[in-house]
C-alpha cells in the first residue's frame, strides 16, 4: 500500500495547485507512466484514464490562489498533498513524495527528489494532478476569455503578462506573486 503524491501548478500565477495521490495495483502495470512534464498532452490524457482505472485507490485535491496567496506556494503544495492522500479511502503503509520536502503526514513518508520519473506512484500522481489542472483551466478559461488560460494554463507568458496589465487580476491570479502584485502596486 505504497502511494506517491505529487503537485502540479507551483510555477503559474494564476489557478490553484493541484496534487493527486496514487496507490498503483501491481497486478494490473501500466505502461508510459512518466514525468508528466515529460509526457504529451494526448499521452497524459490517456495515461490519466487509465490510472483512473487500474490503480488501487486515486484521489486530488488542490489548494485555491486565495490559500496560496495565504500560506505561500510551497506551504499550499504541501498542504495539497496532505489533502490528496487523506482522501484517499485507505491509510497507505507509507508515502513516497515528489521533491524535498515533506507534507504533514500521520504515516512513514519519504521525500524523493525527481521521483516523479523514478517512482511509477509519484509519476502516476503527477499525471492525475496536471491532467486535473489543465482541465480546470480550460473551464476558467471559459470564464474569463480574455486572459487566454486554455493556451497558457495560467503561467506567466509574455501574452498572459500582458492580458494582465491590460484587464487587471480575475479571482484566480495569486496576488502573492510577483508580476501580479506589481501590477496591483502600480494600480493603487
Amino acid at each position: 500500500m505504497i502511494c506517491g503524491t505529487d503537485e502540479a501548478g507551483r510555477g503559474p500565477i494564476a489557478g490553484p495547485v493541484v496534487a493527486a495521490a496514487v496507490i498503483l495495483d501491481p497486478r494490473k502495470p501500466i505502461v508510459g507512466i512518466n514525468d508528466s512534464k515529460k509526457l504529451s498532452e494526448k499521452k497524459r490524457q490517456a495515461l490519466s484514464q487509465q490510472i483512473k482505472d487500474q490503480a488501487l485507490y486515486w484521489a486530488i485535491a488542490q489548494c485555491d490562489a486565495a490559500e496560496i496567496d495565504a500560506i505561500n506556494i510551497l506551504q499550499a503544495s504541501l498542504l495539497a498533498m496532505k489533502r490528496a492522500v487523506e482522501a484517499l479511502p485507505v491509510q497507505p503503509t507509507e508515502v513516497l513524495v515528489d521533491g524535498n520536502q515533506l507534507p504533514q503526514l500521520q504515516v512513514p513518508a519519504r521525500a524523493i527528489i525527481g521521483g516523479d520519473a523514478l517512482e511509477l506512484c509519484i509519476g502516476a500522481a503527477s499525471i492525475l494532478a496536471k491532467v486535473e489542472r489543465d482541465r480546470q483551466l480550460l473551464e476558467w478559461h471559459e470564464c474569463y476569455p480574455q486572459y487566454d488560460f486554455a493556451k497558457h494554463k495560467g503561467y506567466p507568458t509574455a501574452a498572459h503578462l500582458a492580458a494582465l496589465a491590460e484587464h487587471g487580476a480575475c479571482p484566480l491570479h495569486r496576488r502573492s506573486f510577483a508580476p501580479v502584485a506589481k501590477l496591483l502596486a502600480e494600480q493603487t
